[in-house]
């Protein structure tokens, strides 16, 4: 009897592999089409300022070697292509040895990104992919069936998400122990979806068995993904199941998809798997060597979750190998939202022509109702949402956003839905006002058909136009 791998787990392996693969590009697309604005050499918080004073041992990367946009554009391009060939099943084409090292490249090329990404790349679900890509590649090929220690430690992975985003509800916000964090949540989330207004407006009743059943999944049915089968498999089901609402219920990038993908691999999907030889001995010894490496640095999200100061999504090693995590600990009670305005007029009055900015994501004009982006993840529209909190979560990239508008810079144009202004001819002023949104009720909707209405609270940037001397 073979110790050391689990045969019936052949297709769950595949699923799992293939579904990251994608998960992979999405990001690597999403870098290579964001950054030059965001990181770039001329960005709102460039790259090659932030390696000047950052030492490679804290946040390991390749540009540490060497920074240009064409190089940075070229890892992200090349990790879109080694993603395309993962999903197509190229390491499976591959022998053992190769395809470990194939799996190991997107990683690199990613966890180069991230250590460089600064607050754009401050997000749980860029750690999460890093912490599952590295165990994929430890998964193996068609050349050996799917190791038992693998499988074991994406279940721990699975676990911790859940666990950790179930403790640090109940040990935060009092609206989770209340149940009535979803009167608020649908409203004020970062990125609403297509379907949040309707969400939003389903009976209170049902919001409340709503947070009874997220508590029940996130803290109660982590545990019986350590049970034997079939057991285990209905608990990963039951995750999908749930994630699934909350792909329905918003945007939040991929953290909700790489969970499903994470769950899938916890499945046991009927399969009739080929027979392969033993895994070699040089494989097994990786396998198990990664095993205790991980379950060694394991103690410090252990230690994080035991505690009543609990943190969410943190890295406790510079690789990204293992992490905490966790989402939503308060529930804001009202959305704000900055609108960006900007006018020809000079000098700038209150009855100028001011014209807003719309974002792709973010709200903005009443009437645009929220599209759907997930997995796909609009980096600056998440963090104009940190920035509608609190002027302090904006304040190393929000100046450069608002002298770039004032440039018609096209990178940082091409990252909006609309402008009101053309490249070649950026407005003289720019300010930012501080709105109050809601949903309409049903009432208002039909009246006039607009899923958002709002009320000015503040001005939160005065008119501002670049200085004489650029």
């Amino acid at each position: 009897m073979d110790w050391f791998t689990a045969p019936e787990y052949w297709l769950s392996r595949l699923v799992f592999q293939r579904a990251l693969a994608g998960l992979y590009l999405v990001a690597f697309l999403t870098a290579a089409l964001q950054f030059r604005a965001l990181l770039g050499e001329r960005g709102m918080t460039p790259i090659p300022r932030y390696l000047a004073r950052t030492r490679f041992r804290r946040a390991p990367s390749l540009f540490h070697l060497r920074y240009s946009d064409r190089f940075f554009a070229g890892c992200a391009w090349a990790g879109c292509a080694v993603s395309a060939a993962l999903i197509a099943g190229v390491d499976s084409l591959l022998p053992l040895w190769a395809g470990v090292l194939l799996w190991l490249v997107p990683w690199a090329l990613y966890l180069s990104i991230v250590n460089v990404g600064q607050t754009w790349y401050a997000f749980g679900w860029e750690s999460l992919l890093l912490e599952v890509g590295f165990l994929a590649a430890f998964l193996g090929n068609d050349e050996v069936a799917p190791p038992i220690v693998v499988l074991f430690l994406l279940r721990w992975v699975l676990f911790r998400v859940e666990f950790g985003a179930g403790l640090i509800k109940l040990r935060g916000d009092p609206c989770w122990r209340d149940l009535t964090c979803l009167y608020y949540h649908h409203e004020t989330q970062p990125m609403p979806g297509p379907l949040s207004w309707f969400f939003h407006h389903l009976p209170r009743p049902l919001h409340r068995v709503e947070v009874a059943a997220n508590h029940f999944t996130q803290l109660v049915v982590p545990f019986l993904l350590f049970t034997p089968q079939p057991i285990a498999s209905a608990a990963a089901a039951l995750m999908i199941v749930t994630q699934l609402w909350l792909v329905l219920s918003g945007n939040f990038a991929w953290l909700n998809w790489i969970t499903i993908v994470l769950a899938f691999s916890a499945l046991l999907l009927p399969t009739d798997a080929p027979s392969v030889p033993p895994a070699p001995l040089w494989y097994e010894v990786l396998v198990l060597a990664v095993g205790a490496g991980l379950l060694f640095l394991s103690h410090r999200p252990v230690l994080n979750m035991l505690s009543r100061r609990q943190v969410m999504n943190r890295s406790f090693d510079p690789l990204h190998l293992v992490n905490t995590y966790g989402a939503f600990g308060s529930v804001g009670r009202v959305r704000y939202e900055v609108v960006i305005e900007g006018t020809y007029d000079d000098p700038p009055r209150e009855d100028s022509d001011w014209r807003a900015y719309e974002f792709r994501g973010k709200p903005g004009d009443l009437g645009h109702w929220p599209r759907q982006f997930a997995p796909y993840h609009l980096r600056l529209d998440w963090l104009m949402w940190f920035a509608a909190l609190s002027p302090g979560y904006a304040g190393e990239w929000f100046g450069g956003l608002v002298e770039r508008l004032l440039e018609g810079d096209r990178a940082t144009l091409r990252l909006l839905r609309r402008s009101p202004f053309p490249p070649e001819a950026p407005p003289r002023h720019i300010r930012a006002r501080l709105f109050r949104y809601r949903f309409t009720d049903r009432r208002e909707l039909r009246e006039t058909g607009a899923c958002w209405k709002r009320s000015y609270v503040r001005d939160y940037l005065p008119p501002t136009r670049l200085t004489e001397s650029r």
